[in-house]
């Protein structure tokens, strides 16, 4: 959902938003894409481990 609403999901932590503010716009840019791609990994991860989990209990009641 946050990859079809990237101008919309635009955020920073604190420390990233303090950073950014002496920087340049693409510097800023480059920053919230880094942590878009940081916060999909996760998602990722957790949605394969329910693929193959239910792809098994499917595997195994067959």
């Amino acid at each position: 959902m946050f990859i079809l609403f990237v101008q919309v999901a635009n955020s920073q932590c604190a420390m990233c938003k303090a950073v950014v503010e002496s920087g340049d716009v693409s510097q800023a840019e480059g920053l919230n894409s880094g942590i878009l791609y940081l916060m999909v990994f996760p998602y990722l991860l957790v949605g394969a481990l329910i693929y193959f989990i239910i792809k098994n209990r499917r595997k195994n009641k067959i």
